[in-house]
């Protein structure tokens, strides 16, 4: 079963449902249930990630911690802290694996490259990590959409009302990444989101006081240039601020445990997160 352009902007606009302004305290529906089980479960979409190449990281700054959310559970998150006080935080969002270990060294790196910034990259699946796509889909799948939205507020509200907040995330958690920043309201300082799936409803998008470093593959058969171009679009039409940089490569090219890992796309793409990230966090 090949996936069809229309089929993916469908389940964009389940995955992404309804939201209000930050001020109002939104739910943001992360995921629409039926959605993740029509594509999340489906072997042609699951194909379109290679099961990433086994990987350990140990990290020299970074610990496990826990954090309550709104809906009186606590979840977990990878935390390096700032070496001086500091409100100034990065969200790191994992892809649709799980918090690995890939997604543990990328914060890390982030954390070693911005000057005095806190770094929490958020669990998304509470513990859980797969391997291989189809256990991937499964993860997808059983995610609630109550629980990533209660797992966001979670960490936002860790930082605190007084922090400045960026987020970055790839493929899931490049959409994540986006919601994010809608979530932290006038708290959002940048957003950067890697082939992640983009929020395309217009009124939505007006929510972000932030403006959008998007980062994607032209090869990618998922998020393609054709979703690609209706996001700018859109943005265009909220009147929200976006920079799009496009590669000659496939989905996933920016981590190097996946087999489609493009070296010299993935660097130059650091080079302007990073860039954008110590712009926006004035780090």
């Amino acid at each position: 079963m090949k996936l069809s352009f229309i089929s993916i902007i469908s389940f964009v606009l389940t995955l992404w449902s309804a939201h209000n302004k930050p001020e109002t305290a939104p739910a943001i529906p992360l995921c629409g249930v039926a959605g993740m089980q029509q594509l999340a479960g489906d072997p042609a979409f699951q194909a379109l990630h290679a099961s990433p190449i086994p990987f350990h990281y140990e990290s020299k700054a970074g610990e496990m911690m826990t954090f309550s959310t709104p809906d009186g559970k606590t979840a977990n998150g990878f935390l390096l802290k700032s070496k001086k006080p500091s409100d100034k935080w990065l969200l790191v969002y994992q892809e649709w694996w799980g918090l690995n270990d890939n997604i543990k060294m990328q914060a890390e790196t982030f954390y070693n490259d911005l000057k005095n910034v806190n770094v929490l990259a958020v669990d998304m699946y509470d513990g859980k990590v797969a391997t291989a796509p189809a256990e991937a889909g499964k993860l997808m799948q059983g995610a609630d959409k109550a629980r990533l939205a209660s797992i966001m507020k979670g960490a936002i509200a860790y930082a605190g009302p007084k922090a400045e907040f960026a987020s970055v995330g790839w493929c899931f958690g490049g959409s994540l990444s986006l919601q994010s920043a809608m979530l932290e309201g006038k708290q959002a300082k940048g957003c950067v989101m890697y082939y992640g799936f983009p929020e395309q409803d217009v009124e939505k998008l007006k929510a972000l006081d932030t403006d959008v470093l998007g980062i994607f593959g032209n090869q990618d058969k998922s998020i393609n240039p054709q979703v690609v171009n209706m996001f700018e679009e859109n943005m265009k039409k909220a009147g929200e601020k976006i920079e799009v940089v496009r590669y000659d490569a496939g989905h996933g090219f920016a981590n190097p445990s996946n087999p489609v890992f493009d070296k010299t796309a993935s660097a130059d793409a650091y080079k302007r997160a990073l860039s954008y990230l110590k712009d926006r966090l004035k780090a």
